[in-house]
């Protein structure tokens, strides 16, 4: 009996983590071939920011080795982009001209990074931070000790500023908000984070935006709103991703912000799948690990012949930001709702927790964050906190003593 054709575009996490659970699911049930972008196999890029740091080494960035495809049969195709999806015929164009048939298909392509359309941003010296090619450019840049400006408060801009600083750099962080990470922290948790990241030698500018970009050839200057100037070699953009919906957008699939799938993270074309930062479920995009793997998981399942739901995830931040541990979930402002609040001012320690109706709809610790996953859980169940609420601050194993 022939083996079904099973074709996965993209290699990143989501894709890998498909992989992964189709092979335990259906070991050499399909016949599997899997398509990178980039020239390298499957990597974390997670750890990026720290690799520019120099925390980690090349090699811990490393997911799987090629070995590990060819030992499971996989065919892994680097360095290639594919260019057109044809239903009907069922298979997929790369850029070399090849036509790849499937039965099955994957769309794992990730998103792209936004850049900003203002006067300069073409010149030499800007850029994103998505890959492992922008960690090295990155990396030979700061060798130079020359000033650089990063543009985005949110956790890759954080995290790119505070590893530029790592490898001593003068670097500014140019935000637009009033605050840090404001999708992740109120404001308490902000300013605890942005205080940890000053020590460390970053320049925080809140509230300004980038106006132009000056040069002649490459970067020499950042003008803000405020008409200020920065000077600098190099302008890191983290400013937002776009999903990749091309390939679906071409092949009939339908589109909205990214590509439209089903509880079983089937698109609108039966037999065609999207799971990662492409992939639109119920109105969402998520740019976060967890439900990409998530989504993995069901459709692996799905392809498997093992019905499964995907009904979305809560949204939850559980990350070290230039070593400083925070955790944020669910409706962390509260407005309207019970707060209680923890502070330690003698280190950078905050945990608010948000209560409505005696159960716990939001939390945000920034520090200590050892009880993250049992907040978490808590508000995803909904159960009642009112019996241990008293507790409820000092954690888990306090709680249940009590």
């Amino acid at each position: 009996m022939a083996r079904q054709r099973l074709v996965i575009v993209g290699n990143g996490m989501a894709g890998l983590r498909f992989l992964e659970e189709i092979i335990a699911r259906a070991p050499r049930r399909f016949e599997i071939t899997v398509i990178g972008a980039e020239p390298v196999a499957a990597y974390n890029r997670i750890l990026l920011s720290a690799l520019l740091a120099g925390e980690v080494a090349a090699a811990d960035v490393v997911l799987r080795p090629r070995q590990w495809y060819e030992a499971h049969g996989i065919e892994l195709i680097t360095d290639q982009t594919a260019e057109a999806l044809d239903y009907r015929a069922r298979c997929v164009r790369l850029q070399d001209r090849r036509s790849l048939a499937f039965d099955s298909l994957v769309l794992a392509t990730g998103s792209d990074p936004l850049r900003l359309p203002i006067p300069g941003s073409t010149l030499k010296g800007v850029a994103t931070f998505r890959t492992l090619a922008d960690s090295a450019a990155f990396e030979q840049f700061a060798a130079g000790h020359r000033p650089a400006v990063v543009i985005g408060g949110g956790l890759l801009g954080i995290e790119a500023a505070s590893a530029l600083a790592r490898r001593g750099v003068p670097v500014s962080l140019v935000h637009i908000a009033d605050r840090l990470m404001e999708r992740q922290l109120d404001a308490e948790g902000a300013a605890l984070l942005a205080e940890a990241i000053a020590a460390k030698g970053v320049r925080v500018l809140l509230k300004q935006s980038t106006r132009a970009i000056l040069g002649k050839r490459a970067v020499e200057t950042v003008e803000l709103t405020d008409g200020s100037r920065l000077a600098c070699g190099l302008v890191i953009m983290a400013v937002g991703i776009r999903p990749r919906t091309a390939l679906a957008a071409l092949g009939g699939l339908s589109t909205g912000r990214g590509i439209m799938v089903d509880d079983c993270m089937q698109t609108s074309r039966a037999g065609v799948f999207a799971i990662g930062e492409c992939a639109e479920h119920r109105g969402t995009c998520y740019g976060l690990v967890e439900p990409c793997y998530e989504q993995a998981k069901v459709a692996a399942a799905v392809i498997a012949g093992e019905p499964q739901r995907y009904s979305g995830t809560l949204f939850a931040t559980n990350l070290k930001v230039s070593d400083v541990a925070v955790f944020s979930a669910g409706d962390f402002e509260g407005a309207g709702s019970d707060s209680i609040i923890v502070r330690d001012p003698g280190m950078p320690s905050f945990r608010k927790l948000v209560t409505r109706q005696g159960r716990l709809t939001g939390a945000v610790l920034v520090g200590d964050v050892r009880d993250a996953l049992w907040y978490r859980d808590l508000i995803r169940g909904g159960e009642l906190v009112t019996p241990f609420r008293h507790a409820l601050a000092f954690g888990q194993a306090f709680a249940e003593a009590a």
